[in-house]
């Protein structure tokens, strides 16, 4: 029996996080990842691949360059699943790579198997082959993951019906395509398609989707995803789904059919902790199989076991769960960290891109907080006239009482990028003027920022710096 300071189960962005900090604790460390290869859902069938699938989509189809030489303009013609699915795995590759490296430089032991606990400081760890090995540990990091949920009504069969992990091994790029679930999931999968031309039908039972962000930033997103040829289906929920063959044909609440070559279904995703006994350590987990921990700390109920990624819910992302391994390991291991910045970047990387950090304009209505708006629309930029970029904006909120940043959201070409000019200004508590007052390189995106800035500023109170005080005459002189 192994015995280890740190034992982290699963070798995503969180488990990653955790296990590198810990070894550069000098602990002993190791990561049990169920899978062949480390990386996780991140890297094999989210983050990653989704990113990557749309890069390629937006340069083979020569997406970006439409503006200016019309929209029938393809910059290879006759594009294939080969042609995606080729790039993809160059990059899987490249990562995993990177990943096994940095183990390997750390010194971080990894072991392939499923794990289960047996009690609060022992798991069993089952191999491929069936070989049982008995682990025992200090402190655990749980950070499982999630993956698609599969409801009994869904006909999967990975040719025609899919989910959202399935899809990477799209057998052929379709004609037509339903998506059902408008999440961010949903909505990246089925605008990189619409991209290649794919007449896509997106379903969503709900009224509205993507409720976390502004929804000045949503309406304008609806608009250019209708110019592209999305049919948005909104609040009606699916009675049927059925496998026909030829086509998926999925019957409607409100008495509407649609068909098309193929369905992605993209409706949630599930904490991946069935296998790993968390009765045996007292923990639970909700309806989604998703573990409760403390925010600030990354610990379940039980002090020595913590949970961090998506396997804890929201925000589930790369980014923030990459920062959660890395508290979860401290905290585990006695080590002081600064206290966590309370604005992270939110990313959304359809076609076009959305972006936001800080509150929406709902949220600030909600606090009661006096506040004015500064737009800036991409085509406003020099620099969005030489790259052809007819669309896009940036929205900027701002406190009438203090000037302070209250949150920006961004939509268009770069708004993953250009959103971290905002995080840097909220975490340190920067108001407008600084958009004002500061110069950007011309001609560029970010220059949004300062139009925007300038926007909001012309309608809001002069403040007293920026009054001008007459100049007192001098007295003439005396002849």
């Amino acid at each position: 029996m192994s015995h280890y300071d740190l034992v982290v189960i699963g070798s995503g962005p969180a488990g990653k996080s955790a296990a590198i900090q810990a070894a550069k604790l000098h602990r002993k460390v190791l990561v049990v990842e169920r899978n062949t290869r480390v990386g996780g859902v991140s890297v094999h069938t989210g983050t990653i691949p989704s990113k990557t699938l749309r890069e390629t989509a937006l340069n083979l189809s020569g997406w970006r360059e439409r503006s200016f030489y019309g929209r029938s303009y393809r910059a290879q013609e006759g594009i294939k699943s080969e042609d995606l699915l080729t790039r993809l795995h160059k990059t899987l590759d490249y990562e995993v790579d990177v990943l096994e490296h940095q183990f390997t430089r750390n010194r971080v032991e990894t072991l392939e198997g499923v794990a289960r606990f047996i009690s609060d400081t022992t798991i069993e760890v089952t191999n491929p082959t069936g070989e049982i090995s008995e682990i025992t540990s200090d402190s655990f990091v749980i950070s499982t993951g999630t993956h698609p949920f599969r409801p009994d009504y869904i006909p999967f069969n990975g040719t025609t019906i899919f989910d959202s992990d399935e899809i990477l091994k799209l057998p052929s790029i379709p004609r037509s395509l339903i998506v059902v679930g408008a999440g961010v999931i949903g909505v990246e999968y089925a605008t990189i398609l619409a991209s290649l031309d794919v007449h896509v039908t997106l379903v969503e039972p709900r009224d509205s989707f993507l409720d976390f962000i502004d929804r000045t930033l949503i309406a304008e997103f609806t608009h250019q995803i209708r110019e592209m040829g999305i049919d948005l289906r909104l609040g009606s929920k699916i009675d049927l789904v059925e496998d026909k063959g030829e086509f998926v044909e999925i019957s409607m609440e409100n008495g509407r059919h649609v068909r098309a070559e193929m369905l992605l279904f993209a409706a949630g995703r599930m904490g991946s902790t069935k296998a790993l006994n968390l009765k045996a350590v007292g923990l639970e987990t909700d309806h989604r199989g998703r573990i409760k921990v403390d925010r600030d700390t990354y610990q379940t109920d039980v002090p020595h076991i913590y949970a961090a990624g998506d396997v804890i819910g929201f925000p589930s992302l790369a980014s923030t769960s990459l920062q959660q391994g890395r508290v979860a390991a401290c905290h585990a291991l006695n080590t002081p960290t600064l206290p966590q910045s309370p604005w992270f970047p939110y990313g959304i990387y359809s076609v076009p891109e959305m972006s936001t950090c800080g509150m929406s304009e709902e949220e600030v209505q909600e606090r009661g907080i006096p506040y004015e708006i500064g737009v800036a629309r991409f085509s406003e930029t020099s620099r969005g006239h030489i790259m052809g970029i007819e669309q896009g904006m940036l929205k900027m909120l701002v406190s009438l009482k203090t000037r302070r940043l209250l949150g920006v959201q961004i939509m268009g070409e770069g708004a993953t990028e250009l959103i971290h000019i905002a995080q840097a200004v909220l975490n340190l508590k920067g108001t407008v003027d600084y958009f004002i007052e500061n110069t950007f390189n011309y001609p560029t995106l970010a220059e949004a920022y300062k139009i925007a800035g300038l926007n909001a500023f012309n309608r809001m109170p002069i403040p007293e710096q920026y009054k001008v005080t007459p100049k007192k005459k001098k007295p003439k002189a005396a002849k």
